[in-house]
């Protein structure tokens, strides 16, 4: 459990016909997310494990001006944003040191994201990176307490924005801190 503080959605490109222009980056909004881990750790290097996570959480796009090659095209609405993402396999080292563990991981991440309003949704899977820097601390040899830092990047692709015709690309990164429980067994 914790909180996605994203960026603003960057490098935002509209596209149809062929034709592609730049817009202006689309604030984000702070969001709870939630998910859980599946890891493990090699007996003959304890220090280095692989794990699989997924996560969601809901940074929708605040209402704001919007420019689409440079001319204002007014206020455009509030729109519903979700991403759930999944990183198939994490890569972490870790420091054990007592009761505390320091550790670090990175991986492919999975990004499936939906885009909505009232009148419109429009889905996509795309492929990005997903770190993670944390420390755990075992309360008992089978339960931990622990917290991290992951960062996200991925470019989200959705076609056929809001019914338009009109497809968007953007740059996707938000700074996840988290807090949890965790059993080894």
């Amino acid at each position: 459990m914790g909180v996605t503080l994203p960026y603003s959605l960057s490098n935002v490109e509209w596209s149809a016909g062929g034709f592609t222009a730049k817009g202006n980056d689309l604030s984000l909004h702070n969001s709870l997310m939630y998910g859980a881990k599946f890891g493990y750790y090699f007996d003959s290097m304890k220090w280095l494990g692989v794990e699989t996570e997924v996560f969601n959480s809901t940074p929708h796009v605040k209402q704001q001006d919007r420019t689409i090659a440079g001319e204002p095209l007014g206020t455009g609405p509030g729109v519903n944003l979700r991403v759930l993402t999944w990183a198939p396999v994490n890569i972490v080292v870790r420091h054990q040191m007592g009761a505390f563990e320091p550790y670090a991981g990175v991986g492919l991440g999975v990004f499936f994201s939906r885009l909505s309003a009232e009148d419109f949704s429009s889905s996509s899977t795309d492929v990005g990176l997903n770190t993670q820097l944390g420390l755990r601390y075992r309360v008992t040899t089978n339960l931990a307490l622990f917290g991290e830092w992951k960062f996200n990047h991925a470019n989200l692709s959705h076609t056929n924005f809001a019914g338009s015709g009109i497809d968007v690309s953007a740059n996707y990164n938000a700074h996840n801190l988290v807090f949890g429980v965790a059993y080894h067994f």
